[in-house]
């Protein structure tokens, strides 16, 4: 079965950087668009950072434009995202999530597979 497993979370100060990894596995991984969301206490789910199947297109919502970046190594079944300068508002739980398309996906009704998620604090 398709399997989302991301590691790479953890708590941070404010300013650091942390990278998180995604493996999939049991789906052709080069034919899937990836993507990135986050929960935060309280709040929906809402899109981070995705990206389409061939690398060659990627979309950031707003507030992590020029601080995040989402990259994907279909030799190795893994997308990352990069975070840097971290704030304590990007505390959440981040989630991956594989959906079956030629496009670059922002919403999550699009998406077929999900990760358990791993949590991301960011202490001021």
């Amino acid at each position: 079965q398709v399997q989302l497993v991301e590691s790479g979370g953890g708590l941070v100060q404010a300013g650091g950087s942390l990278r998180l990894s995604c493996a999939a596995s049991g789906l052709t991984f080069s034919l899937y668009a990836m993507g990135w969301f986050r929960q935060a206490p309280g709040k929906e789910r809402a899109i981070v950072a995705a990206i389409k199947y061939t690398r060659s297109e990627s979309y950031y919502t707003d507030s992590v434009k020029g601080r995040f970046t989402i990259s994907r190594d279909n030799a190795k079944n893994t997308v990352y995202l990069q975070m840097n300068s971290l704030e304590p508002e990007d505390t959440a739980v981040y989630y991956c999530a594989a959906g079956l398309d030629l496009g670059v996906l922002t919403t999550a009704r699009r998406y077929n597979y999900w990760g358990q998620g791993t949590q991301v604090t960011v202490s001021s």
